[in-house]
């Protein structure tokens, strides 16, 4: 790691988030969906609080309205959302979650399919991972595979949030 990274990490420690998760799916239920009881285990384990969670059906309209609302409230430092994001027609998520982002993350996309490939080989460039800043809110959007999930969050947003809402509040 560089002296900064370290230096920002170590400013950045003991900072919690606010959080959202959202699944998108046609099927799930809050009692069936074990993609997102992962992203509320995880980030609860990291001493992160979650505001809101809920399931929308694959429909842009319903995934934007809930997600606008989340963002009106100002009172969130992160959502992430799960499913929606493949090649399918249904899947939509990503379009709206673009549409939503002022300043998008490019690592991320690209650190969770570098990270995918080495678990599910060239089937990695299936997905349409993103995140990135809306207003103040930092959003992500993952796959609806649990094992995707886990790895975004174990790897990637759990243990960089801290320093995410630290530099954010900057």
């Amino acid at each position: 790691m560089s002296e900064s990274t370290d230096q920002h990490r170590a400013a950045a420690a003991g900072q919690t988030a606010r959080c959202a998760v959202l699944t998108v799916s046609d099927t799930r239920t809050k009692q069936t969906d074990k993609a997102g009881r992962i992203i509320v285990d995880a980030l609860e384990a990291a001493g992160h609080t979650i505001v809101h969670y809920d399931i929308a059906k694959d429909d842009p309209a319903q995934i934007k309205n809930l997600l606008q609302s989340w963002l009106d409230t100002g009172q969130l430092d992160l959502i992430v959302t799960t499913g929606g994001t493949g090649i399918a027609s249904r899947d939509t998520t990503i379009e709206v979650v673009e549409r939503l982002i002022d300043k998008k993350l490019e690592g991320f996309g690209e650190l969770f399919r570098m990270l995918s490939w080495q678990e599910v080989g060239p089937a990695a460039m299936l997905s349409r991972a993103v995140a990135g800043l809306a207003t103040e809110t930092l959003i992500f959007s993952l796959p609806g595979s649990t094992n995707a999930v886990r790895l975004a969050m174990q790897k990637l947003i759990a243990p960089e949030l801290p320093h995410l809402v630290w530099e954010r509040q900057r």
